[in-house]
Parts: structure tokens; C-alpha cells; sequence
């Protein structure tokens, strides 16, 4: 059903009118420096591909790449993490396999169930939807701030907090309001993942930047010019097909090129259903803002 044609972020083979699995799988680098954390934020990373599809994860493999300096302590708290998230989300990790490497790396691969007649893909925003995003953004600046020292302690646990969240109950509001249109904000940034739903769907955005949540670093680490590289990779990829109102600054533009780890769901919900979907996801401890709206025509408008 989803493979190499469509950028989505699983691949999907349907078993039956209602059940198709979902496979997909990540790993990167450390983005903090406790190694229990970055197992947790690396293995929340991987089920949210699953969860940004409308599917439910079951199982997973380990993927680790260890130096061989790296002490046996370290490593097995890497894989703690891991396993304690996997845990949280209900899905067993039944192996996976280690190579040597220079620079730390894990990740897992997970396989997950969907109903294919009720799917989440990036294809499936429609115009007057809502726009609704669950995290706040600003991972990446906060990750480069950390890796460069620059970072405070309030900071580096606010965006641990937010990285190592499951978007397990964001999924379950999209299947409970029957949405189509979804994806998880990571590599890409904001607006990078919301250039392929709007091209996917064939629509446009709009995004309104005061609208946008922050992590309380976020911008302070911006105007201070620490981005990590992709953000001006992504920049340079989608910015042409963005506009951006004249009194948004430089910085603000780029935290939304920002690539994050382990970021929210970015949510197309019908206008009639946005004030139930809120009222849900407040019962949930679910926050969720409404960051924009889908229109007619093509590319990405950031209003002030």
C-alpha cells in the first residue's frame, strides 16, 4: 500500500480489508549526553514513525552501532532506555543486532498493525482543515546548544522531557477523530514535513508564527545563530516554495527549517471537529496547538 512512491513515514503491506502492518525504522547519534536518555529519545524517535500512520507498534529491534572504548556501562544503559520506552508503548524488543562503529549509534526498527481503511498519511490533508501540532519545536537548536556547551540544565531536561515523550497518545487522538492527514515533525523541520503534506494532498499551508509553541530555549539559542547543519539544508531545499511575511526575522524563519528529534504530530482536523478533538485531548493530558490551516494552491504561507 505505501512504499518508495510516497514519502510517508512507514512502509504499509495490507494482510486484509482491515489489517495491514506497519514497518519502519530510525537510528541516530547521540543528542544528549546521558546515555539512559538518548536510548529513551532514540527508541520514542522510532515508534513515532508508526503512531504519525495511525498504526499501533508491537515489536521491535534493537540497531546499535558501539565503539569499542565505549564502556560496557554505558552502552547497556543505552539499551535500558530503550527497552524502558519500548515498554511504555507496550511493544516487546525481541533482538536486534550490534556492529562496531566509530560514534555511538541506535536505533530500532518497529513493526506495528493499522486498519488500511482508516490510515494516516501525508496525502490526506484537505482544504479548511486545522492544523494541529502536538510538541513544541526548537529540538535542534537545543541539541546543537547541549553538544556545544552552551546549553543550561533548565533547558537540556525541558527538551529531554519533550524528546522522550511517545506521540502513542497523539496517534490515538488521530484514529479516535478519524483523520487522514498526519505526519511526525523530524529531520525535515516544521516546515519541510508540511511542504510534503501540502504537495502530497495538493494543497497549500498556512502557518501563523505566533501561533507556533517553543521550547523555552529555543529562540534565544536561534538569534545566538546555533542551528545545526541540516536546518540549512533544509532551508536550501524547501525555502524557495515558502513565503515568509517581511517582519518575521531571520531566526524565526530558521527554527522552522529546524530538524527535530523525536517531534510532535503535525494534524489535519476537520473545523467542525477541532473543539471535540481539543476537549479529547485535554482529557488525555494531551497538549496541542493549532498552529494553521490548509487552503487552496501550492507551497507554504508563514504569517506573522
Amino acid at each position: 500500500m505505501v512504499g518508495l512512491a510516497t514519502p510517508d513515514d512507514a512502509a504499509v503491506w495490507r494482510l486484509s480489508e482491515d489489517k495491514a502492518i506497519v514497518v519502519t525504522t530510525d537510528f541516530f547519534t547521540p543528542v544528549v549526553d546521558t546515555p539512559y536518555e538518548y536510548g529513551a529519545i532514540a527508541a520514542a524517535n522510532s515508534l513515532s514513525d508508526v503512531y504519525a500512520m495511525g498504526g499501533q507498534p508491537f515489536l521491535a529491534l534493537n540497531i546499535a552501532a558501539l565503539p569499542d572504548h565505549l564502556p560496557p556501562k554505558v552502552s547497556s544503559e543505552i539499551l535500558r532506555g530503550g527497552a524502558e520506552k519500548a515498554r511504555e508503548a507496550g511493544v516487546v524488543i525481541a533482538g536486534g543486532h550490534t556492529v562496531k562503529d566509530k560514534e555511538p549509534k541506535y536505533g530500532l526498527v518497529v513493526i506495528g498493525f493499522v486498519d488500511p481503511r482508516r490510515m494516516i498519511s501525508k496525502g490526506g490533508l484537505k482544504v479548511g482543515d486545522v492544523l494541529i501540532l502536538t510538541k513544541p519545536l526548537g529540538g535542534g537548536v537545543t541539541t546543537t546548544a547541549i553538544k556545544q556547551e552552551k546549553a543550561s540544565d533548565r533547558h537540556i531536561k525541558e527538551a529531554i522531557q519533550w524528546m522522550s515523550r511517545l506521540n502513542k497518545t497523539a496517534g490515538q487522538l488521530a484514529t479516535e477523530f478519524d483523520l487522514r492527514g498526519g505526519t511526525d515533525i523530524t529531520g525535515f523541520g516544521l516546515l519541510g514535513h508540511g511542504m510534503e503534506m501540502a504537495e502530497a494532498s495538493k494543497v497549500s499551508l498556512l502557518i501563523e508564527n505566533s501561533h507556533l509553541p517553543l521550547l523555552s530555549g529555543a529562540h534565544g539559542y536561534a538569534e545566538k545563530g546555533i542551528f545545526p547543519g541540516g536546518a540549512f539544508d533544509n532551508k536550501n531545499y524547501f525555502g524557495e516554495k515558502v513565503r515568509f511575511e517581511e517582519n518575521i526575522d531571520e531566526p524565526a524563519q530558521m527554527l522552522l527549517f529546524d530538524p527535530q528529534t523525536s517531534g510532535g504530530l503535525l494534524l489535519g482536523v476537520p473545523p467542525e471537529k477541532l473543539d471535540s478533538f481539543k476537549k479529547r485531548a485535554e482529557e488525555l493530558n494531551q497538549p496541542v496547538w493549532v498552529i494553521g490551516q490548509v487552503r487552496k494552491g501550492k507551497g507554504i504561507e508563514v504569517r506573522s
